[in-house]
C-alpha cells in the first residue's frame, strides 16, 4: 500500500508564499517521478510542475519563475515553493508520484488527498 500525504496549505494574500510538501510511504520500490497538480471550482485538474528522479523540471507557463519544485529522495519528499502568489493559484493542490512498488509490475500513478490553497486578501 502506498499512501501520500500532504501539508502546507492555506490562506494567504497576494504576493505571499506558501510551502507545499508531499511525502510518499508504504512498499515502495521505485518513485521515478513525482509532481503537484491544482484543481479550481469549476476547471479541470491541471499539472503545475513535476520533478524526475535525477532532479529534471517541467512547469507550467502560468507558474514560471514563481514555483520551485524540488525533491528529497532520502526522504521520498516533494516541495513545491510557491512565491508571489496570485488569487488565480487559488485551487486544491495534488501531489503525485509515478512509481513502481516492491514485488508489482511496470510503474502507476499514486495521489495524494488534495490540500487546500486559497489566496485572497
Amino acid at each position: 500500500q502506498v499512501r501520500l500525504v500532504e501539508s502546507g496549505g492555506g490562506l494567504v494574500q497576494p504576493g505571499g508564499s506558501l510551502r507545499l510538501s508531499c511525502a510518499a510511504s508504504g512498499n515502495i520500490f521505485s518513485i521515478y517521478a513525482m509532481g503537484w497538480y491544482r484543481q479550481a471550482p469549476g476547471k479541470q485538474r491541471e499539472l503545475v510542475a513535476i520533478i524526475t528522479s535525477v532532479g529534471s523540471t517541467n512547469y507550467a507557463d502560468s507558474v514560471k519563475g514563481r514555483f520551485t519544485i524540488s525533491r528529497d529522495n532520502a526522504k521520498n519528499t516533494v516541495y513545491l515553493q510557491m512565491d508571489s502568489l496570485k488569487p488565480e493559484d487559488t485551487a486544491v493542490y495534488y501531489c503525485n508520484s509515478h512509481l513502481a512498488v516492491v514485488g508489482g509490475a511496470g510503474a502507476w500513478d499514486y495521489w495524494g488527498q488534495g490540500t487546500q490553497v486559497t489566496v485572497s486578501s
